[in-house]
C-alpha cells in the first residue's frame, strides 16, 4: 500500500492545500494531512481547530486522514512507517526552501523518506494561509480562497459578521 504524509501549518487550509490533497488521494493509497507546528509562524488557530477544518473539507475523501504532530516530520514518518513526504510547490523560491527540507529529511532518515511535489493549480499560485489570514483579518473576501466552513471560523475568529466583501 502507497502511504503519503502531507505535513503543514494549514492555518487555515486553503483551496490551494485542498487541491494538492484531492489530486494526492487518486496517487496514493491513503493520504495522512498532518498538521505541524511550525515554531517560526504565530497560529491563528489551534492545532485542534485546523485538524477539525481539514477533516471538513476532506470528508468525501475515503483514504484521507487527519492528524496533528508538535516534532520533526521525520519521527512522525518514523512512527507510522511512512516513507514519501508529499509536498506542494507554488513558485521557484517555493521549490529552493521545499528542496532544502527535503534534502535534510532524506539525510536525517538514513535515506528511508523520499519527497514528492505537486505544482499547485495555477488558479492558486498566488495563494498562502499568510495571505487568507492578513484579508480576513481586515474583513476583506476570502471567499474564492477558502472554503464556506473555513469561512465561517475565520468570520468567528476575526468578530467579523459581514460576509467579508
Amino acid at each position: 500500500m502507497k502511504v503519503a504524509v502531507y505535513p503543514g501549518s494549514f492555518d487555515p487550509i486553503t483551496l490551494g492545500h485542498l487541491d494538492i490533497i484531492r489530486r494526492a488521494s487518486v496517487m496514493f493509497d491513503k493520504l495522512i494531512v498532518v498538521v505541524m507546528k511550525n515554531s517560526a509562524k504565530t497560529s491563528l488557530f489551534s492545532p485542534d481547530e485546523r485538524v477539525k477544518m481539514i477533516e471538513d473539507c476532506v470528508g468525501d475523501l475515503d483514504n484521507i486522514t487527519v492528524d496533528s504532530y508538535d516534532g520533526l516530520l521525520i519521527d512522525y514518518c518514523k512512527k507510522e512507517q511512512i516513507h514519501i513526504v508529499l509536498r506542494g510547490l507554488r513558485a521557484i523560491t517555493d521549490f529552493e526552501y521545499e528542496l532544502q527540507i527535503a534534502q535534510t529529511n532524506r539525510e536525517l532518515s538514513h535515506n528511508n523518506v523520499d519527497t514528492v511535489f505537486l505544482t499547485t493549480n495555477l488558479i492558486y499560485s498566488y495563494l498562502s494561509s499568510s495571505s487568507v489570514k492578513e484579508i480576513a483579518g481586515y474583513d476583506g473576501d476570502v471567499s474564492g480562497m477558502v472554503t464556506e466552513n473555513v469561512l465561517e471560523r475565520l468570520r468567528e475568529k476575526y468578530g467579523h459578521n459581514s460576509k467579508g466583501n
